[in-house]
């Protein structure tokens, strides 16, 4: 062994008992295995490490190498340490003027760790040597020359790989020899060379390492093919770029201007190498290019293939990087823009779990549905905000020519891309959100139907090679988020709604009005209104009457406004120079506002028998709808009025006759079929309205009013009825509740096959209101109508205002 230069010695070292024959010094590295006939330098920098290679070159022992499991650890402990190494002589010991220290070994021979011992400041360890073994047989002859030729490969196929490597490698003679030092410098997991290290059997070892060989040669054939290709690709463009300076050049030599079309169309060149286009998209614009550059500026077609060109390198072709999903995020921002939703959130929450799991996947197209003001829009921001993605929203409303979605052809004079590539180019982003807003109001004209252009474009197995008109080649739109959001499902054709996945919002309850203006609306009206918290101060009493007599509907644009008038108001009195806080409360409304707008008529409304409530369900959200009967002389006829479809209409004709059918049970005289006429009145009768599901109502109507028994004026009701008199479900339970709840109902008559329903109506609306489930027309007779002893006088006393009274506000037509 080569004695090394002697370090500087710690004072405890000379201190240290002499080491048995049969140990060694243990020296733990991290992340590199020694193999025997390898010289390698090594960095020591722990206490334990260098009081071990100190006391080694002192004593003139050899060391073992043996390499941590753990590469993060700092302390290993001895079950920390791989048990078979490699035994070393220190040729050099250095250390630097900065105090590192630093070794070279010479790997001898492998061993196995049989016993550590203590004592020494530093690991000690019995071990069992193993000498490699030098057997010659045909079959390792056959291995060594297999192997000594994929290693001289590998070295060749390597860039600038040193000649003396491969002269050492021709030059080796020993079958382990060669494979320990092919393994060693070979750029592979420390693990894999730690498998290869305890290896004992040549001919395994041997194996083992061809096969690495094996896979390394073909990975770095494979890269320099690739380096080929690329260098080909690259020579071409910098010799169409140093023709290009070299013509620049003559012309200014020759004292000519700089011709400025040359200099567009290298630009253009330039922009096209970058935008990162699909093969068969930069072949288009190449092409594009190439006439381009023949076309003289002064002809028509110039403009229109600049601005195409314009187009395509212009789109965001490359995919950006993705952040990452944070779930965690993604609620705290969903609660921070929105109150209450909470089925909603919880499904967008699993939207983007399932997009962070598998971002590759085909992601469904989510689709909002609710009236106007609760959010739709809002929650697709979020939803980008949350992604961390660009936003951006494209109208839909009244869109009814196809080029619209699709683009026009290039032919048309004007042309454009579609809506879609168009807002895809304006977020500069192929992976945005956008928003498809109110894809309910799609039209048809003699343009085409868009709506039967966006069933591509809302297909994931169909959208990633979308064709726009205008571009003439396919754009992935895969990538893209696509949220749409609607008002009502009706006039969404069938196979486009079939591609979405509807999430419902319905209106919102009074109590989730009441935090959405104390959260948002009112923040947002102060900002609007120039206003500062401590200058205003409107209460949770004024807020609530503005909720309840001010505003009805089911989103919250027409409380915002209201809140608006209210701050306008404090303003004006700040800008004359009143003192503040000004406080405003429920007292001072009647002055600000005016006089309430709604208030609740219920008691007034049914108050004469042939008046029942009933539910109905509006674009808009829930309402409370009145029923009202009377009887006239005449044959029997029935009268039907309030502008009612055809469905309403046969509704009360099959309420009538199961009241006939019904009459000797209810002790109604059939005479009064045979000389009256039964007139059935809707109040509002400028809204239209549809629907089966005031059967239930109509038929309670009748009952009142031949039985002339009052029905309860806290109870409304909605269900479809059979001529056999059973109840049949009907849709928009949670909207028809919540608007009993807001107009101080208090029962609730519905059918029992519409239990299922019951989980999607508020808590607030659960408890305010009582739910009574029927499943035959003589459970809600028992329900609804008064006692016997509460029938009104036999002379009927009609009110003078049932119409006026009937006149509420309806912002669509009804369906019941």
């Amino acid at each position: 062994m080569a004695e090394p230069e002697a370090p500087e010695e710690t004072p405890k070292l000379k201190e240290l008992p002499s080491l048995p024959e049969d140990a060694l010094i243990i020296l733990p590295v991290r992340d590199l295995v020694l193999f025997p006939r390898v010289v390698l330098p090594i960095s020591i920098g722990r206490q334990r490490s260098i009081m071990a290679a100190q006391y080694a070159v002192r004593e003139q022992r050899q060391i073992g190498v043996l390499t941590q499991r753990d590469p993060e650890m700092a302390d290993p402990a001895p079950v920390d340490l791989y048990r078979i190494g490699t035994v070393a002589n220190i040729v050099r010991f250095v250390t630097t003027p900065d105090g590192t220290h630093n070794i070279v070994c010479q790997g001898e021979e492998r061993f196995h760790v049989t016993e550590f011992l203590s004592g020494w400041p530093f690991f000690v360890a019995r071990v069992l040597r193993i000498p490699d073994a030098e057997t010659r047989t045909p079959e390792i002859e056959a291995r060594f020359l297999h192997l000594q030729r994929q290693a001289i490969e590998a070295l060749e196929l390597l860039p600038q790989a040193p000649k003396e490597m491969i002269s050492t490698i021709q030059g080796v003679t020993s079958p382990g020899t060669l494979a320990d030092l092919a393994v060693a410098y070979m750029d592979i997991p420390t693990a894999e060379k730690q498998e290869i290290l305890e290896t004992v059997n040549l001919a395994v070892r041997m194996d083992k390492v061809s096969k690495l060989l094996a896979h390394r040669i073909e990975v770095l054939r494979l890269s320099q093919e690739i380096g080929r290709q690329t260098k080909a690709a690259l020579d071409q463009r910098q010799r169409e770029m140093l023709l290009r300076e070299q013509m620049a050049a003559i012309r200014r030599q020759l004292g000519e201007a700089e011709d400025t079309k040359a200099q567009e169309m290298a630009e253009l060149e330039q922009a096209i190498a970058r935008a990162g286009m699909p093969r068969e998209v930069e072949d288009q614009a190449r092409k594009e290019l190439r006439r381009l550059s023949r076309m003289p500026e002064a002809a028509a077609e110039y403009s229109m293939v600049r601005t195409y060109l314009d187009w395509l390198v212009e789109l965001p072709w490359k995919l950006p990087e993705e952040p990452p999903i944070d779930i965690e995020q993604a609620r705290k921002i969903l609660d921070e823009d929105h109150y209450g939703l909470e089925k909603v959130k919880r499904r967008i929450i699993e939207y983007l779990a399932v997009r962070k799991l598998a971002p590759h996947g085909k992601a469904p197209i989510l689709c909002f549905v609710g009236p106007p003001g609760v959010g739709k829009t809002s929650l697709g921001q979020s939803i980008a905000r949350a992604m961390g993605r660009k936003f951006q929203r494209v109208s839909l409303g009244g869109v009814h020519d196809e080029a619209e979605i699709r683009g026009h052809r290039r032919t048309y004079v004007g042309a454009l891309p579609g809506n879609i590539i168009q807002a895809i180019r304006k977020a500069g982003s192929r992976n945005c959100v956008l928003m498809l807003d109110e894809i309910d109001k799609l039209g048809a004209g003699i343009h085409g139907d868009p709506a039967a252009a966006l069933l591509e474009v809302l297909d994931p197995e169909q959208n990633s090679t979308f064709r726009d008109n205008y571009l003439g080649v396919p754009f992935d739109l895969s990538r893209v988020v696509f949220i749409t959001t609607a008002n009502m499902l009706d006039t969404i054709p069938g196979p486009l709604r079939d591609r979405m996945e509807v999430i419902s919002l319905a209106g919102y309850t009074a109590d989730e009005k009441l935090q959405i203006a104390r959260r948002y609306l009112v923040q947002r009206q102060l900002e609007a209104n120039g206003l500062l918290p401590e200058q205003v101060e409107i209460t949770d009493a004024a807020l609530k009457e503005i909720i309840q007599h001010y505003t009805r509907e089911a989103g919250v644009r027409n409380l915002e406004r209201e809140i608006g008038k209210a701050l306008r108001y404090a303003a004006v009195r700040i800008a004359e120079g009143d003192k503040f806080p000004i406080r405003i409360d429920a007292e001072d409304l009647h002055g600000i506002l005016g006089p309430p707008q709604f208030e609740n008529e219920v008691a007034m409304r049914t108050s004469v028998p042939g008046v029942a409530t009933g539910l109905a369900w509006t674009p808009v959200g829930g309402d409370i709808l009145f029923i009202e009967a009377t009887r006239v002389p005449g044959n029997g006829k029935l009268i039907l009025t309030g502008q009612l479809g055809e469905v309403m209409r046969e509704s009360a004709m099959a309420a009538l006759s199961i009241v006939k059918n019904r009459a000797e049970a209810l002790k109604i005289d059939p005479a009064l079929f045979e000389k009256n006429d039964i007139h059935v009145h809707v109040p509002a009768g400028a809204v239209p309205k549809d629907g089966p599901s005031a059967g239930i109502a109509i038929y309670l109507a009748l009952i009142s009013l031949l039985t002339r028994r009052c029905v309860r004026n806290d109870t409304a009701m909605s269900g479809e009825i059979s001529l056999r008199g059973l109840v049949l479900p009907v849709g928009g339970i949670k909207e028809k509740v919540v608007a009993a709840a807001r107009a101080g109902i208090k029962r609730v008559l519905l059918p029992a096959r519409n239990r299922k329903d019951y989980e999607d109506i508020p808590e607030e609306a659960r408890r305010d209101v009582e739910i009574i489930w029927i499943e035959h027309v003589e459970e809600a007779v028992d329900a609804a109508l008064c006692a016997e002893e509460e029938k009104a006088a036999e002379t009927p006393r009609e009110p003078e205002s049932v119409e006026a009274a009937a006149e509420q506000p309806h912002a669509g037509q009804a369906a019941e």
